[in-house]
C-alpha cells in the first residue's frame, strides 16, 4: 500500500450531513466543503467531471457507499470530503431497497503517482460492512469523524487495551527464543488469530516483524507497530492459511529474501489465542517454482498488480459468482508476446476504455473482472495492471511439463504460456476453488485442492 496514513487527509470541516436527495446535489455540497477554500479549484468543472465518470462507470461500492473521484491540478496531493445522508440518495442502477448513505469524495492532484493505490486503500476499508455501519449509524458527525480517524489510520482515544492471556504471552516469549535460536531473519504474525488490534502490539522489538491480516482496518491501525503489513485474505480456517500467499507477496515486495528463515506464529482465526509456532525456510518453500533462477516476478510486473490479482482470485475461489463456482485464468506480464500467442474468443469487453479506467488496481474493477470471469478464456493483464482483454484463447503448447492428474485445459494453458513467455499465470479451478500460480511451467498451489475432482 503506497499511502501509509490516510487519516492525514481527513479534516472535521469536510465531514458533513448531506441535505440533498440526489447525487448531483450531494456532490455540490461535498465540493463546497472540500474545494471552496482553494481558489485554484473550479467546482463547476469538477462537478462536470465527476458526473461524466458516473455516466461511464459507477463509483458505487455497495453497502450504501459511493466513492466518486477526480483528478485536478491543485496544490495538495489529495482532498477528502465525506458526506452522510440520513434519508438516503437515490441512484440509477441500484436495487429498489438500496440508497447511498455515505459518499467519500476524493480529489487528487493530477501529478499524484499513487492515485490508484489511494483509491484501493479507501475502497478496501469501505468493503468492511461492520465499519460502514459504524459510520452510517454514528450518533453525530463528530462521531463519524472519529470513526474515520480510527479506520483511516488514527487511534481511538477510548480504545481499551486488551491484555494478552497467559498462553499468548508464553507462546510469544518462546517464539522470540525460537526465532533467535534458529537464526531467523524475521517473524511473521498471523493477525486474524485476534479479534482486537490491541492484542497485536508488536512483541518482538528487535526482530523485523511482519503482520499478515485480511482486515483493512486492522492493517491501517497497526502500520506503525510492525516492520511490514501484508493484507491477504484467508483461504480457509487453517492456522496458516494465508502464509504461502503472504510469503509470495513479501518476496515480490523485496521484504523477504529467498535465503531467509522465518518464525511464524498463528492460531485459529478469531480465537484470540496463539497456539502454533513454525519455522519456515523461504527458499525451500519456493524452490521448485524458482527452477534455479532468482526472479519470482517478471521484470515488467509490479508487485501490487500480483497482489491485486491474487486478491480477486481468492475472492472468486471463496465466493464464486452468484452462488456458483467460477473458474478463470489470469496472465500477467510480457503482454506483447502473450498477445502474439493468443486470439479472442469473444469481443473484447475492455476495448476502447482509458488505461486508467481498466487498471486492475482500481477498486472499481473488482466487480467488472468478476463479472467477466464467467467467459471462457483468459484475462491478459499488462505488468502495470492494465487489463488488455478477457475471453482470450491461449495458443501456447508445452509438452515438457506434465501436470498432476485431474487438472484440465485451463491449467495446461496456464502452464504452457508461462513457459513460452516471461509471464506469471494464475488459475482458479471451477471445481475445487484451488488457486494455483504458474511460473516457467512450474505450479505453486496456494490452496490445498480437493481430491478426486477433475478440472475441465
Amino acid at each position: 500500500m503506497a499511502v501509509k496514513r490516510l487519516d492525514r487527509f481527513i479534516n472535521r470541516k469536510r465531514v458533513v450531513e448531506l441535505q440533498s436527495t440526489d447525487l448531483t446535489g450531494a456532490l455540490r455540497e461535498l465540493l463546497d466543503a472540500a474545494a471552496k477554500p482553494f481558489r485554484e479549484l473550479n467546482r463547476d468543472a469538477l462537478l462536470k467531471s465527476l458526473l461524466q465518470r458516473e455516466n461511464t462507470m459507477t463509483t458505487y461500492l455497495g453497502y450504501g457507499v459511493a466513492l466518486p473521484h477526480v483528478r485536478a491540478r491543485m496544490n495538495r496531493r489529495y482532498l477528502l470530503a465525506v458526506g452522510r445522508s440520513a434519508t438516503g440518495i437515490r441512484y440509477d442502477g441500484l436495487m429498489e431497497d438500496e440508497n447511498i448513505k455515505l459518499i467519500i469524495l476524493l480529489l487528487a492532484d493530477e501529478r499524484a503517482r499513487d492515485y490508484l493505490q489511494m483509491l484501493a486503500s479507501i475502497a478496501r476499508l469501505l468493503k468492511d460492512r461492520e465499519y460502514v455501519e459504524r459510520l452510517v449509524f454514528a450518533p453525530t458527525v463528530d462521531d463519524v469523524y472519529r470513526q474515520l480517524n480510527v479506520g483511516f489510520g488514527g487511534i481511538a482515544a477510548e480504545a481499551v487495551p486488551v491484555q494478552h492471556s497467559r498462553v499468548n504471552r508464553t507462546v510469544l516469549r518462546h517464539a522470540e527464543r525460537i526465532a533467535r535460536g534458529t537464526n531467523c531473519q524475521g517473524v511473521v504474525v498471523i493477525g486474524d488469530t485476534c479479534t482486537s488490534t490491541a492484542a497485536l502490539s508488536k512483541p518482538f522489538p528487535n526482530i523485523p516483524t511482519t503482520l499478515v491480516t485480511s482486515d483493512a482496518v486492522e492493517a491501517n491501525l497497526l502500520q506503525e507497530k510492525f516492520t511490514h503489513i501484508i493484507q491477504v485474505k484467508a483461504y480457509s480456517s487453517g492456522r496458516f492459511a494465508q502464509l504461502r500467499s503472504a510469503m509470495l507477496v513479501g518476496l515480490s515486495r523485496g521484504w523477504f529474501k529467498f535465503n531467509d528463515r522465518l518464525c511464524c506464529v498463528g492460531g485459529i482465526a478469531d480465537s484470540n489465542q496463539f497456539d502454533t509456532i513454525s519455522v519456515v525456510d523461504v527458499e525451500r518453500e519456493f524452490q521448485s517454482l524458482l527452477s534455479g533462477q532468482s526472479e519470482l516476478l517478471p521484470s515488467d510486473v509490479k508487485p501490487e498488480v500480483l497482489e491485486r490479482v491474487l486478491a480477486i482470485a481468492t475472492e472468486l475461489s471463496a465466493e464464486g459468482r452468484e452462488g456458483r463456482p467460477v473458474g478463470c485464468l489470469f496472465v500477467l506480464g510480457d503482454t506483447a508476446k502473450v498477445e502474439r500467442m493468443s486470439k479472442p474468443l469473444v469481443m473484447n469487453p475492455f476495448f476502447g476504455y482509458k488505461d486508467e479506467d481498466k487498471n486492475i488496481l482500481s477498486p472499481f474493477m473488482d466487480e467488472t473482472v468478476k463479472e467477466f470471469s464467467s467467459l471462457d478464456g483468459a484475462f491478459i493483464i499488462r505488468g502495470d495492471g492494465v487489463v488488455r482483454s478477457a475471453g482470450t484463447l491461449l495458443q501456447a503448447a508445452d509438452k515438457d511439463h506434465p501436470l498432476p492428474s485431474g487438472l484440465g485445459a485451463r491449467h495446461a494453458a496456464a502452464a504452457a504460456i508461462s513457459v513460452e513467455t516471461d509471464c506469471v499465470s494464475i488459475v482458479v479451478s471451477s471445481s475445487t476453488g484451488q488457486v494455483t500460480l504458474f511460473r516457467r511451467g512450474v505450479m505453486l498451489p496456494l490452496i490445498e485442492r480437493k481430491v478426486g475432482v477433475r478440472e475441465t
